[in-house]
């Protein structure tokens, strides 16, 4: 691993990335001084400034409801991007944040919706992959009603005794998406396998295992470096562009991301995709950031085009797990 690329990661400007590079590249334990000093600084920085900055007192941003919209300033997005960020848990904004979208988005069948009233075919494998990942992140793993929500996630992806299948949506098992023209959706997938492979182990019922080895195998039955899952038209150029913070959509990278921590980043079938990430580190070791929603979030995240320390952490995670540094 290059030296100057980790001091680079280190530097203080973006305490979210140093407190990363020190808790996944450098292995430092929680009670490290300098990973607890990293991780108390997050909540000073500009981004999480500004999107608590941005809630009503109540809880949402923007206005009530469900959070999907406007995006990417709701409420949905800022969950997401407050757990993308390492936000502190234990912060009352962001537990009241959480609280306000659990209390307003969760459908009666478990799942959280991106629809007005939580309606039940408002619920997704993306939103409710991300949503899951970023609470769990956020330390409601244990909550029943994030129970309830993984659950849903997984009986939609394996079928079994599933009875919530909506045409508008989710029109039946292994990934498929209306979005998608009911072919499976390899986005959805990521997000899924994200959440699914991070939960704790007590937390996983064989109902979870089983939608997470249908969220590996799908994803590493296709080259993710021509990234040709099924899709209506070309393949999306999104694949290829590396971005922070990502929606609903995901790239290459990410993809890496999310097989290595379901523990296949070793896997023969990604060496394609490894080549790939590597091809596109420049001489400095770092990668750019290609994709970007600056001026649709609160606060700006890097420059597009420039090197980025979240996009070269984020290759870097991957590398280590993959046995190539």
């Amino acid at each position: 691993m290059n030296t100057a690329t980790v001091d680079w990661l280190l530097e203080k400007d973006n305490p979210s990335v140093r407190y990363f590079t020190l808790k996944y590249l450098l292995e430092r334990p929680d009670d490290d001084r300098e990973t607890q000093a990293a991780q108390k600084a997050i909540m000073k920085s500009e981004p999480a400034q500004k999107i608590l900055a941005a809630q009503n007192p109540s809880g949402f941003w923007v206005k009530p409801g469900p959070g999907y919209t406007p995006k990417y300033q709701s409420t949905v997005w800022q969950i997401l991007f407050l757990a993308e960020l390492g936000a502190d848990r234990r912060n009352r904004q962001v537990r009241r944040g959480c609280d306000y979208l659990l209390d307003h988005a969760q459908a009666v069948h478990g799942g959280l919706s991106a629809l007005a009233n939580a309606a039940p075919s408002g619920a997704v494998h993306c939103l409710d992959g991300n949503l899951i990942w970023a609470l769990a992140a956020l330390g409601y793993a244990d909550d029943e009603r994030v129970g309830r929500a993984v659950e849903w996630l997984a009986g939609a992806i394996t079928g079994d005794g599933f009875k919530w299948f909506y045409a508008s949506s989710v029109p039946g098992p292994g990934f498929r998406c209306a979005v998608n023209v009911g072919q499976p959706c390899a986005w959805g997938a990521v997000k899924a396998l994200r959440a699914l492979a991070n939960l704790p182990a007590p937390l996983r019922s064989e109902r979870v295992e089983k939608a997470t080895s249908m969220a590996v195998e799908f994803l590493l039955g296709h080259d993710l470096a021509k990234a040709d899952y099924p899709y209506t038209g070309r393949v999306s150029g999104e694949w290829f562009k590396f971005g922070f913070p990502l929606s609903y959509t995901s790239d290459v990278l990410e993809t890496l991301l999310a097989l290595a921590e379901a523990g296949y980043a070793r896997d023969s079938r990604l060496d394609n995709a490894i080549e790939l990430v590597l091809s596109k580190r420049d001489a400095d070791g770092r990668w750019a950031l290609k994709h970007s929603l600056n001026g649709k979030m609160w606060a700006d995240i890097e420059a597009k085009g420039k090197p980025s320390k979240w996009v070269t952490l984020r290759a870097l995670r991957v590398l280590k797990a993959a046995g190539n540094n």
